[in-house]
């Protein structure tokens, strides 16, 4: 297989395009948690703008997961298995983030105030921070030797000058 070319039409490695994706989700999910703060320190009520951006990260958070389980991991495992002890703890991981974004998704159908949801996200957020660490210590090298298209194996691809991230439907 040849390596394809992101949206941008620069060929980048599919490690460089993982740290991409995970530097993309944090911002987003710190500029998130952001807009649920008020100016003055309180925290806010959810407003409709404010869970459309929330349901919206928490999908493109559940497809990278699911891309890369059922695509990069999948060939990680079949070209490096000394990596396999590796990708069971990244896939249980995927697992509990899953768990974190199904009661996300359930306090936003509660209409809570925007505090439980905060809180829900402060903990994605810790969680995250040394899942996308550990991966990218781990994964990028490996990855960067392989070719294939981001979409199919990291489920996203990287957005062009902060752009939000494509994904192709399936039918």
């Amino acid at each position: 297989m040849h390596p394809s070319h992101p949206p941008s039409g620069r060929l980048t490695a599919l490690g460089t395009q993982l740290i991409e994706i995970h530097h993309w989700l944090r911002e987003e999910l710190a500029r998130l948690r952001a807009s649920l703060d008020s100016a003055d320190g309180g925290t806010v009520g959810l407003t409709r703008e404010l869970r459309a951006h929330c349901v919206g990260f928490c999908a493109a958070l559940d497809r990278h997961h699911t891309g890369e389980d059922g695509g990069a991991f999948h060939v990680l495992a079949e070209q490096a298995p000394e990596l396999r002890p590796v990708l069971a703890e990244l896939t249980a991981d995927h697992r509990v983030v899953a768990d974190l974004l199904r009661r996300i998704d359930a306090l936003l159908a509660e209409a809570p105030d925007g505090r439980s949801v905060r809180a829900e996200l402060d903990g994605l957020a810790a969680l995250l921070e040394s899942h996308f660490s550990y991966e990218e210590r781990k994964l990028v090298a490996a990855l960067n030797r392989l070719a294939g298209e981001p979409v199919e194996l990291l489920g996203l691809t990287p957005p062009e000058n902060g752009d939000t991230f494509e994904r192709t439907e399936t039918a």
